[in-house]
Formats: C-alpha cells, sequence, structure tokens
C-alpha cells in the first residue's frame, strides 16, 4: 500500500516559515472521513441550508449547496433567508443508463427536483433545486437502481468518460469497461455516504477505516479522468488531469498513449492561473492502467499545493515541479517504465447524430439536446418523449461529453417504434440544426450557480440564433464550428477548448477567446476581455465574412483565427508546446 501524507506543521520553531495550509484542507482532515456533522445539519428544520463544513464535505457525497440568485434580493428586502436548494450530480462513469434508470431519474427529478433532468459536460446527470428535506429520499431512489452520487464532486477523482458508444466495436467496449474498472477502483472507500444517506449502521470493533489511496485529506483539488478512442476526441482529452488515448493496431486494443496534466479553470484578471493542455508522456499497455492511474493521483496527494486551493490543480505541480520529474516519478510509484508515445490522430469532437449501425448488429440514435436541458415546455415534450421511449427500449441510454443523448442497442425490430416516438414529438428536426448550434455548449451558470459572473444557459439561444443569422449569410450555415459558453472562468464546459469562447466576466459582460483547434488540440487565445454579446456579435461578424471568403480549403473557423485574426505574440498552449 503507498503511504499517504498528510499536511503536518512545520516539525520545529528553528524550521523555515511554511505557508499555512487552506481551511479546506483542516476540514477534511477533522471531518472523520468525510462525515463532519453532515448528518445533523440535515435534522436542522429551521434553515434550508447546512454549515459551511458540511456545505465543503458534501460536495465529495455529489451535493453543491445553492440558492436561486434571481430571488436574492427580494428575499433580503422581506428580511427572509436565501431560497436555498441543492444541486446533486449522479457518478455515471461512460455515461451509461439503463431504462430502468431512465424511469426513476425522470420520476425523481418530478417529486424532488425542479421537473427537469440535465445533462452534463462530464457525461453524467444533475439534478437542481433540491430541498434539504429531499435529500436523502432523492439518494435512496438513485440507490434502489444501482445508482449514486459518490465522488461526484469534492477534491477526488470525479466521473470518468469514456466514448459513448461502446457497442460500435468491441474496442469501443473494451475502452468503456476500463473506464468504468477506474472509476471502480479510486473510489472513495469510506462508509459515510452510505452512513448518512442510506441509514447503513456503522460496524463497531472493527479494523479502523483508512482511504488506501486518498489518505484523511484527499487530494489537494478535483481530479478528472477520460479515455478517448480516435479519431474521435468526443471527451475533450487534453482538458483532463489524466487522461488514456486508446492505440488500436488491426482492430485490437493494444495500449494507451498516457496525458497528465490537462485542466481549464483559470480566474480572470490572475496571470497565475491558466488554462492548460495535458501532455502526452508515453505508452503503456491496458493491463498497466490502474498502476500508472494510482502513480499520477498519489504524486498529485503528495505534490500538490494545499496553501493556495487556486494552485492546486495537477496541471500546476506538473509546471512547477517538470514534466520530466513527474514522468520519472510515476514510473517510480507504479513500477512500469513508459514507452514512446505511439501514433494517433483526432480529426473531430462532435457527436454522430442519427441513426448508426454497430458491430453487434443493432443501431443507436443520436439526439442533439441543447445545453443537455432535458425538459417539457409546450409545443416541446422531449421529457415525456424520451420517458415513452425508456417504457419498451430493451438497450441503453448513452449520455455524451457534449451534453447529447445516444439510444443504444436499438434492435431493428424496436428502430421503426422509436422513430415514430421521435417523429410524433418532432424531436428528430434537433438533429438537422445548424452546424454551429450542434457543436455549443454552455454551464448552467444563473440562477443556481453561485460562481457565475454572467449568464450562460438561459443566454444561449438567442446567441445562437444570432449567430445562425450572420452563419447563413455567409453561407456556412453547415459548417462545424464550435462554440462555448460558460458564466465564469472555470471552465465547466471547456470554454478555452472552443472555437468561439464566451467566459462570463460580470453582468452582461464576457471575455472572448477565439482560434483553438476544432478537434481539441490547440487552446484558444483571448481576443476581447469585456464585451457585451451585442459587442462581442458587431466584432465578430466581420471576422465569419472575413473567413468564408478568405479561407484555405478545408480551413477550420479556429484555424484561420488563429492564422489570421489573433496576435502572433499571444501566448497559447497545444499539444506539443508549453506555455
Amino acid at each position: 500500500m503507498i503511504s499517504t501524507v498528510e499536511p503536518t506543521a512545520p516539525s520545529s520553531p528553528a524550521a523555515p516559515a511554511a505557508k499555512p495550509f487552506t481551511a479546506n484542507e483542516a476540514a477534511k482532515l477533522a471531518s472523520n472521513l468525510l462525515r463532519g456533522a453532515i448528518a445533523d445539519d440535515l435534522k436542522d428544520t429551521s434553515t434550508g441550508a447546512i454549515s459551511d463544513n458540511s456545505s465543503l464535505l458534501t460536495k465529495f457525497h455529489g451535493l453543491y449547496l445553492q440558492d436561486d440568485r434571481d430571488q436574492r434580493i427580494a428575499l433580503k428586502r422581506a428580511g427572509k433567508e436565501k431560497a436555498f436548494s441543492f444541486m446533486l450530480r449522479v457518478r455515471l462513469p461512460g455515461g451509461r443508463c439503463t431504462p430502468q434508470q431512465w424511469q426513476v431519474l425522470d420520476s425523481l427529478a418530478d417529486r424532488f427536483g425542479i421537473q427537469s433532468l440535465r445533462l452534463t459536460t462530464r457525461q453524467t446527470f444533475q439534478f437542481h433545486g433540491v430541498l434539504k428535506g429531499n435529500l436523502k429520499p432523492l439518494i435512496k431512489g438513485l440507490n434502489s437502481v444501482l445508482l449514486d452520487s459518490i465522488a461526484a464532486c469534492g477534491d477526488v477523482n470525479r466521473n470518468v468518460m469514456a466514448p459513448p458508444n461502446p457497442e460500435r466495436s468491441p474496442v469501443q467496449q473494451q475502452v468503456y469497461e476500463q473506464a468504468k474498472a477506474w472509476s471502480e477502483y479510486v473510489l472513495p472507500k469510506t462508509r459515510a455516504y452510505h452512513e448518512i444517506w442510506l441509514d447503513e449502521e456503522k460496524v463497531a470493533g472493527g479494523e479502523p477505516e483508512v482511504e488506501p489511496f486518498y489518505g484523511a485529506t484527499y487530494l489537494p483539488r478535483k481530479f478528472k479522468t477520460g479515455f478517448a478512442v480516435p479519431p474521435s476526441n468526443d471527451i475533450d482529452l487534453f482538458s483532463q488531469d489524466l487522461g488514456f488515448i486508446a492505440i488500436v493496431e488491426n482492430d485490437r486494443l493494444v495500449g494507451y498513449n498516457v496525458a497528465i496534466g490537462g485542466g481549464q479553470g483559470m480566474s480572470h484578471g490572475n496571470v497565475e492561473t491558466y488554462s492548460r493542455l495535458a501532455d502526452v508522456v508515453g505508452f503503456i499497455t491496458p493491463d498497466q492502467v490502474n498502476a500508472i492511474g494510482i502513480a499520477v493521483l498519489t504524486t498529485q496527494r503528495d505534490h500538490g499545493d494545499r496553501t493556495n486551493r487556486k494552485h492546486a490543480r495537477l496541471k500546476y505541480t506538473i509546471d512547477d515541479r517538470g514534466l520530466d520529474w513527474f514522468k520519472a516519478e510515476i514510473e517510480r510509484r507504479s513500477g512500469v517504465t513508459l514507452a514512446p508515445a505511439r501514433p494517433y490522430h483526432f480529426t473531430t469532437v462532435q457527436d454522430p447524430f442519427g441513426w448508426h449501425a454497430c458491430d453487434d448488429g443493432t443501431w443507436f440514435y443520436g439526439l442533439h439536446i441543447l445545453s443537455g436541458r432535458i425538459k417539457d415546455a409546450p409545443g416541446w415534450e422531449m421529457k415525456k418523449a424520451l420517458r415513452e421511449i425508456a417504457g419498451f427500449h430493451t438497450g441503453d441510454f448513452r449520455l455524451t461529453p457534449s451534453q447529447n443523448l445516444t439510444i443504444s442497442g436499438v434492435t431493428p425490430e424496436a428502430r421503426a417504434r422509436i422513430e415514430e416516438v421521435l417523429a410524433r414529438y418532432n424531436l428528430a428536426a434537433e438533429n438537422a440544426r445548424s452546424g454551429i448550434r450542434l457543436n455549443a455548449l454552455s454551464c448552467v451558470a444563473l440562477p443556481s450557480c453561485g460562481l457565475a459572473l454572467a449568464e450562460s444557459e438561459r443566454a444561449l439561444p438567442d446567441l445562437l440564433a444570432r449567430f445562425e443569422t450572420i452563419l447563413e449569410e455567409a453561407g456556412l450555415r453547415d459548417d462545424a464550428i464550435s462554440l462555448r459558453i460558460t458564466g465564469c472562468p472555470n471552465g465547466c464546459a471547456r470554454p478555452y477548448l472552443a472555437e468561439i469562447g464566451f467566459v462570463g466576466k460580470a453582468p452582461g459582460k464576457y471575455a472572448i477567446y477565439l482560434g483553438a483547434k476544432y478537434e481539441g488540440t490547440r487552446l484558444n487565445r483571448l481576443f476581447a476581455a469585456s464585451l457585451t454579446i451585442d459587442d462581442a456579435l458587431a466584432q465578430l461578424t466581420p471576422i465569419i465574412k472575413r473567413y468564408a471568403l478568405e479561407r484555405e480549403a478545408g480551413e477550420r473557423f479556429g484555424d484561420w483565427c488563429d492564422r489570421v485574426i489573433l496576435p502572433k505574440d499571444a501566448t497559447f498552449h497545444s499539444v506539443g508546446t508549453k506555455v
């Protein structure tokens, strides 16, 4: 077992002064392996909130305390408490969901949420608007169909991403199974979740509870893992802390190229924070995934910055220590010598929409869902339609990293029945949208996210409609152009990998980024520090028109912007280069 280094004070008064650890570290250490006072806070009916310490710890259980920011001013004037509620994120490795699970999730959203499901950019579900008293019933409902929210948030390995349609080939299935196995392998071992939410009795007199991989203070910050099968980079592999690129030879998975140190989050005006793409450090065989993965995770555990959470991600540890040092350390810990990386090639990030045949004789249907929001609205009953399909579908539902859905494992006999439901509810029309709409992502932002500086999900429909008018006039309606919008710079919708990125700066204001490589192998660069959407569109309209007229054959919008529009001395990071 690998030993765990816990935060400690300097050994003597004569030792050099060390920076103090963050309050988060003390709270984790004192939490009794993520229990803290959560159970007591849940019993307090005088408030819809929980204590600050409990709010920190519930993230490890997949929960965030939030409030409806649209109501803040009115409630404050009335002398009332904020409209508190919780967001719950499901752990769903590789995005696989059975029809039975879908039906239960749909019902739980109606009973305990805001009557909608949301598909996230980490390939799972989020429930919003869950009141404190409904948390335990919701989690017990998830448990009834073998789902949970353990480690969906917090300073741990979070939901593991993988190609969303493994039935397409035996290799895809093998990669999915390996991603799922890694997710299970690095789950926190504490029974706190089961005791607090599922009323599991503590076992008295047994062996002391330990976290063999995480220790009592877990990781310095969140840790994200993804598996990709070229030529599709649908998981945005280079945004992951730890990425595995499947190498396929003669239709056989021979191993993975390992990539480390990706991360999207940064802070406006703080040059010490930045988005970074992962570096490819070598090749391993499939049986070495867990050994290398644990070596990367524990090296970050022991050497990541616990004194400054803005500097605590793996990307900073690698840049501080050096890539060569980090590579040597993971080889030492794992006992695996990384072989030279093997050739691979990514060509797209877009999900496959419509009907596609699989090697096993089944079909899958890819359905575009704007911002991943599944709800019923007048004339648009997506939630009802998918609930109907779940009632007879015998395959799976697969969530994609781009907030879309595939109805998978469809037999030839069932295909006509699914087509009839899609047509009756007019869902197929969503796949006939513009290229920019099919490649757009957004985070939730306002009104529920406490970090949001500007609108995102609520702003996206109008933003896309206005872009579509511009692109139609330029003859670019069907061109695949990636656009992503977030309400803050933390990067939940991976905006720094978009050809056009809108990053919330203040109410109604966005930093605009241009020039990422469409297939996710180059970051974009800052184009304008703070613009309204109106001003951004005014400045981007002539650029789009120039692109339509001046681009070289096959040249993507991001590549053209990088070559023609952006300053040549601007700092950027692509695979194979350093910031």
